[in-house]
């Protein structure tokens, strides 16, 4: 069942209503890329409201809704609402924002808006789940940005700066048939591997430090998410040392990896292999996330996380390590939830690199 009759099928009644304005569920009802549009389903239709540089385009494609062309959005969704004497609707409550729900209580002020987590669940759960042609844009997007790495890996050498890498990365995942990037790309070598989330500089990478490299192709709208951590040259071992625990951590947690478990869980088992090796404290931030439409989207694997993972999901395994004003180490691969286990869908190898 789509999840546009999903929605519906769970609507109370015939003036229950639903609107989904977020571009990810958007893209994920209708099958549609669009930068605008709005989405509202009520018991009985669905309207695919776009303004003239998509209505074309979406009329060709979008099956399961009727495509209106934009006008005057207010009038037009007042016409509805009258049509279907619609009273009450649902909103995504996760993803929008107070100022977007404030302008819709005043343009329609004689209709009650449901701000429960409602429809925004209903759509998770469908989401969280991946099909076949999913898995499919999801594993071309890997290999698209595995490509773009070893492209990059023959051009690396010290003299490079943070910002010329990035580039690189980027260029080379729309050389490889990326689409776009997934997110901005982290290129973060000696101190500032050490901040999880740093954005490239004008740095120069230099020998005796460690670079990393966050980064993903995006491929019919899908995301690969992974990280690698490289060696410049000689490296102290103690450097050495963090990169074993980091990458040993990883590789445990793949194994953990199966329906049943829970996400909380998961994370524990990277911590402990961490802790084994002394360097727990450093792991500041959570071990994975999901990847679909969204970089980051459910499930999570945190210390605080309350999902349990299921059949179908792909999710980040991505431990670190990062010693303040020193060095950091990051290993990420993506994995598919199996029946009994999972398939790690990073093939590009992760052992130490020295270049």
């Amino acid at each position: 069942m789509s999840v546009i009759n999903k929605i519906m099928a769970g609507l109370h009644d015939n003036r229950h209503a639903a609107i989904i304005t977020s571009e990810a569920n958007r893209f994920y009802a209708t099958g549609f890329d669009s930068s605008s549009g709005t989405l509202f389903i009520t018991k009985e239709r669905a309207y695919f409201l776009v303004d003239a540089r998509y209505y074309e385009k979406a009329s060709e494609v979008v099956r399961d809704c009727k495509v209106v062309l934009q006008d005057d959005l207010t009038e037009q969704v007042l016409l509805i609402l009258n049509a279907h004497d619609v009273q009450l609707i649902s909103i995504e409550s996760k993803t929008m924002t107070v100022s977007e729900l404030s302008r819709f209580i005043e343009k329609f002020p004689n209709t009650e808006f449901d701000s429960s987590p409602w429809l925004s669940d209903i759509i998770e759960k469908q989401r969280i789940i991946k099909s076949e042609n999913e898995l499919s844009n999801i594993r071309t997007a890997q290999k698209i940005t595995e490509r773009a790495y070893t492209k990059v890996l023959d051009k690396l050498e010290p003299g490079l700066t943070e910002r010329q890498i990035a580039t690189l990365l980027t260029y080379y995942i729309l050389e490889m048939g990326g689409d776009d990037v997934a997110f901005p790309i982290i290129a973060a070598s000696g101190r500032n591997s050490a901040v999880p989330h740093a954005r490239p500089t004008n740095k120069t990478i230099e020998d005796g430090e460690f670079l990393i490299l966050d980064f993903g192709a995006v491929y019919k709208g899908y995301r690969a998410d992974m990280t690698r951590t490289i060696a410049l040259g000689g490296i102290t071992n103690e450097m050495k040392r963090v990169f074993g625990a980091v990458l040993g951590a990883n590789n445990d947690a793949l194994k953990a990896l199966r329906p049943d478990i829970s996400g909380k869980l998961v994370d524990n088992v990277a911590r402990s292999t961490l802790e084994a090796w002394g360097y727990e404290k450093y792991f500041t931030h959570g071990l994975g996330h999901g990847v679909g439409l969204e970089t980051h989207e459910a499930p999570t694997l945190s210390k605080k996380s309350e999902s349990t993972l299921r059949e179908g999901m792909v999710v980040t395994v991505e431990p670190g390590v990062y010693i303040p004003g020193n060095f950091g180490v990051r290993i990420e691969d993506m994995a598919y939830i199996t029946a009994d286990a999972c398939v790690c869908l990073t093939k590009t190898p992760k052992s130490l690199i020295c270049k």
